[in-house]
């Protein structure tokens, strides 16, 4: 029982000395957090934005994560490694599959 106490004082006068400092030192940890890059994060390569009304080549290549003038058999790959993750029946979005089947069908149509 009593030892209970003891490390339960022990850790409020923890928290209290770590706010404290935290409280006392607000300039110098904005400055640290700022002074760490961001640049190198894990989300950089995701592309940022919607759909286009009408697909092109190039926005089919970033769906696949192939480049706008990849070869059939790598199409054939990227179709198959990204509907594995995406598929309805495993918990994937409808309209995502069919993005993806739409992105596929335009790569291995097109020769442009």
């Amino acid at each position: 029982m009593t030892g209970g106490l003891i490390v339960a004082g022990l850790g409020l006068a923890a928290v209290g000395f770590g706010a404290r400092y935290v409280l006392r030192n607000q300039a110098l940890i904005k400055k640290g957090i700022e002074a760490i890059p961001v640049t190198g994060g894990a989300f950089n390569s995701y592309y940022r934005g919607g759909f286009d009304q009408k697909m092109s080549r190039g926005e089919a290549a970033k769906i696949l994560g192939i480049t706008p003038s990849a070869k059939p058999a790598k199409v054939k790959e990227a179709h198959k490694r990204v509907m594995i993750v995406n598929h309805p029946n495993r918990g994937g979005s409808p309209y995502l599959a069919a993005k993806i089947n739409e992105a596929k069908d335009l790569m291995e149509s097109s020769k442009s």
